[in-house]
């Protein structure tokens, strides 16, 4: 089955490189698309502290998308995982979601912090973090996750 989905809108400013670590104090601007929003679309969002980004990881080639499993970061003293049960860019359809934390809504324009994602890539959604959608539980992840994790943000 194909399915369209459109760009809601597109990330400005924050990093330009799209490198592995250090993405905690990224400040960028997500704007919407004035031919299909205007600035009631936002109203509400700043009374939020967090919100969730999915995005496309539109600079990744077709033949660099994975299927099966490898390395994360192609350590070899990693496990071999899965796709799905990694969060690489290299995914099948390349999307990508992170929590950010709100810091201005200004009309059809959300300033984040901490957004994976570099200057110029589509927007696909834009929700609000709830508590009640957050794990009710502990979360349980293997060791090379928080290795892997420790410089990102």
């Amino acid at each position: 089955m194909q399915y369209m989905i459109a760009a809601i809108g597109y990330v400005h400013g924050g990093r330009t490189d799209p490198t592995d670590d250090n993405w905690g104090q990224s400040r960028s601007t997500i704007e919407l698309d004035p031919a299909k929003f205007g600035p009631d679309a936002l109203v509400g969002l700043d009374a939020f502290s967090h919100a969730e980004i999915i995005f496309l990881f539109d600079k990744v080639a077709q033949e660099k998308i994975e299927t099966g499993a490898r390395h994360p970061r192609g350590r070899q003293d990693w496990p071999l995982t899965g796709i799905f049960a990694q969060r690489g860019k290299n995914r099948p359809n390349r999307l990508g979601v992170t929590v950010c934390k709100i810091l201005t809504v200004e009309g059809m324009r959300l300033e984040v912090e901490g957004l994976d994602a570099i200057d110029g890539t589509p927007i696909i959604d834009v929700k609000p973090v709830m508590r009640e959608f957050l794990p009710r539980e502990n979360v349980r992840q293997p060791v090379w996750v928080s290795e892997l994790m420790a410089q990102y943000w």
